[in-house]
């Protein structure tokens, strides 16, 4: 027998994308209010737009700036965290991402809330770490 496969009441997360990362903070992620550290929230974000970078790149890429970053919401222990990335530009050398990272918190009730967005930019590399060209 199947399962229903509708979402809980009050979960939005973006329609029809495929989140690049999800992921659970856990205590050891947290300060001592119990907020998750913004920097372990940063480097979450970093994973996810590499790792459409580094698709887009075909090889690997490094983080060359972040152009902006916004933290809306504390994030909680235990929130489902999932990172949606966008590449926004494409130059000869770099890709630039977009980051929206949403929580799903609330067992009972379950509710979703953007936390954080980003806009990073990542330089294709060669084996040696020097900028090579994104593929057309």
């Amino acid at each position: 027998m199947g399962r229903a496969s509708h979402q809980p009441a009050g979960l939005e997360l973006p329609k029809g994308k495929i989140p690049a990362l999800r992921v659970v903070p856990m205590p050891a992620d947290a300060n001592h209010n119990g907020d998750i550290f913004g920097g372990w929230i940063m480097a979450q974000v970093d994973v996810a737009g590499g790792t459409v970078a580094g698709r887009v790149a075909r090889g690997r890429v490094a983080t060359v700036s972040v152009n902006s970053f916004v933290f809306k919401q504390p994030v909680q222990i235990g929130d489902i965290l999932s990172l949606y990335a966008d590449v926004v530009r494409i130059g000869n050398t770099s890709i630039t991402v977009n980051v929206e990272v949403f929580a799903e918190r609330g067992r009972a009730e379950s509710k979703v809330v953007k936390v954080t967005e980003a806009t990073l930019t990542y330089v294709a590399i060669d084996a040696k770490g020097t900028p090579r060209s994104v593929p057309k």
